[in-house]
């Protein structure tokens, strides 16, 4: 009964602050907000449209397709802010969306972070959150938080290895005791996979299209390993020669050869986490293996393309996208368990 009153007053928010989506867990009601980091605004007065609410699902539409007086950005880039300003407002917008709004109190929250963050970046991220009104903020290591969501055993004496592909950075890293033992932040992810199809389709067929259609190909046809039954797509964009709306048919072979390019870059980044890591912990590995979450983990055929790079085993989480802020959601609920290994505004605790 107490707990539940204290939950009213003041409810718990573990945030995954991320370039591509930005999603919201409510303690003891789950995630609550799943939305795009879009913000749709009139580019003379920098005014978000809609008196604030073009946010999330309904800025993403408007994103490729906007007149010259309307503009649909994203304030986060490669993982951290590039608009403080404009994370403010969505931000805002996102909490009042996950809190009703009808709370008395400023909330608890714990927020997901890339691994590489300067401390300057950090204080823009405490800013933003603290302006839209959350209450006492900590920060965590997206990896950090994306193992403890996918239930890895991180505090055994074993080692967890743990590899989120993000929108905007891939996070790896190799857990013991609780804590990170090493760990690498890559800012070539997801975004990578699109701006690649883009230019392919650029370069190969002098076809224009934009990063919206790039997700759909990417989704339909993408993968990183042979497919059971390979398939093709007809893709329409801007012929580049004669300026006129055209279309091409695309396979997926010839998708899967543009993504491998960019899964060679992160493979390497794993590759580099495990061999930074002390002989006990590697022998560890060849036996747990990695696990993946984030959006880069749903590309068909990633879990095999990465087992055989790194001669080790590779499973996705049961939902890979929610899992970082499943992670927070966990350190709010045993924030004294967790406690020692967040970041506060006043230094590590």
């Amino acid at each position: 009964m107490l707990r539940h009153f204290n939950s009213w007053i003041s409810p718990g928010l573990g945030i995954d602050l991320g370039t591509a989506n930005t999603l919201i867990a409510v303690l003891g009601s789950g995630i609550v907000v799943n939305e795009p980091s879009v913000v749709a605004l009139a580019r003379d007065s920098r005014r978000i449209l809609g008196r604030g609410t073009a946010v999330g699902k309904l800025a993403r539409q408007m994103l490729g397709r906007t007149p010259d007086t309307i503009s649909a950005v994203r304030p986060l880039s490669e993982g951290v802010i590039t608009d403080f300003k404009l994370c403010e407002a969505m931000l805002k917008y996102f909490v009042r969306k996950a809190t009703g709004g009808k709370h008395l109190l400023r909330p608890k929250t714990v927020i997901a972070v890339p691994g590489r963050i300067s401390p300057v970046e950090k204080r823009a991220v405490f800013h933003s959150a603290e302006r839209s009104g959350a209450g006492k903020v900590y920060l965590i290591e997206e990896a950090r938080a994306a193992a403890i969501g996918a239930g890895m055993p991180i505090s055994e004496p074993i080692a967890s290895m743990i590899c989120d592909l993000g929108g905007g950075t891939t996070e790896a890293a190799v857990l013991s005791l609780g804590d990170i033992v090493v760990s690498k932040s890559s800012r070539v992810a997801g975004e990578h996979f699109d701006h690649a199809i883009v230019e392919y389709l650029r370069r190969q067929y002098s076809l224009k299209i934009g990063l919206q259609t790039a997700e759909r190909v990417k989704m339909e046809l993408g993968s990183a390993w042979r497919l059971p039954q390979e398939d093709a797509l007809e893709v329409r964009g801007l012929d580049l020669v004669s300026g006129v709306p055209r279309k091409a048919i695309v396979t997926s072979e010839e998708i899967r050869e543009v993504l491998v390019r960019i899964l060679e870059e992160i493979a390497a980044c794993l590759r580099e986490t495990i061999e930074q890591c002390p002989p006990e912990l590697i022998s560890d590995l060849a036996q747990t293996g990695v696990v993946l979450t984030g959006g880069g983990a749903l590309l068909r055929g990633v879990d095999q393309y990465l087992s055989e790079f790194l001669g080790i085993p590779v499973r996705i989480d049961d939902d890979p996208t929610t899992t970082a802020a499943r992670g927070t959601a966990i350190c709010l609920e045993h924030l004294n368990q967790w406690k020692h290994v967040l970041m506060s505004d006043s230094g590590n605790l």
